[in-house]
């Protein structure tokens, strides 16, 4: 790192479970130089400025230690579910495994949001009907505050739970679940409405964008746009 500006941040070490306390980090975070460049917002570099807080979610190695995905003790929800920012207001999506990153994403992680509308209008003397088709990545980093089986059971339960959301999934109760999934998020009240919109009228699929995925869009993609 010769040459490049540094701040020293917390880096955790080893795995980390949720609802751990500060307390409980031990030498399971060590202070490391890291570009400021590649530096996450909200990385913490002292513990005792996280008072008696706990890990809403579970933490990896590699990963730099931030505030946000601490909570205090009593809004600690459990692995399933992580606490509604501020502010902000949950939206449930339904959608099957192929749209979900093959059911890869838990409470807690941060997806993008890619919405597909098709939209039908006419033209010309003899009401020609055509469909203006487009996709976009419409929203960065959104916040996962629940991901569930169609049938409320968590969708990726931890250890032991997991041995009756198996049994919910296999179930031959065809009402218990169809296979498709439950993932609810955090936002706003403006991108509330048009995530609702999207999903009335049009087809979501989400990404798995932790928070040093790199933003970025090339607008609304149609036919005309997809090669380039």
């Amino acid at each position: 790192m010769a040459g490049t500006e540094t701040s020293e941040v917390l880096v955790v070490q080893k795995a980390i479970p949720a609802g751990t306390p500060v307390s409980g980090f031990t030498d399971s975070v060590a202070k490391k130089p890291i570009q400021k460049s590649t530096l996450t917002e909200g990385t913490v570099s002292n513990l005792a400025d996280l008072g008696s807080k706990v890990t809403a979610v579970a933490l990896v190695p590699g990963e730099q230690l931030l505030s946000s995905r601490m909570v205090d003790a009593d809004s600690f929800l459990g692995p399933s579910r992580v606490a509604v920012p501020s502010g902000m207001q949950e939206i449930s999506i339904k959608l099957p495994i192929d749209r979900v990153v093959g059911g890869k994403i838990n409470a807690g992680d941060t997806v993008g949001v890619f919405i597909s509308l098709q939209e039908s209008s006419t033209s010309g003397a003899v009401d020609v009907a055509t469909k203006a088709q487009g996709t976009q990545l419409t929203f960065h980093k959104v916040l996962v505050t629940a991901a569930q089986f169609s049938n409320g059971t968590p969708a990726q339960p931890d250890a032991a739970q997991q041995g009756q959301a198996q049994a919910s999934l296999n179930s031959s109760n065809s009402n218990q679940n169809d296979g498709t999934y439950l993932v609810t998020v955090a936002r706003n009240s403006v991108d509330a409405e048009r995530l609702v919109y999207g999903i009335e009228f049009g087809k979501i699929y989400l990404s798995k964008e932790p928070a040093e995925a790199t933003e970025g869009t090339a607008g609304v993609v149609d036919k005309t746009r997809v090669f380039r």
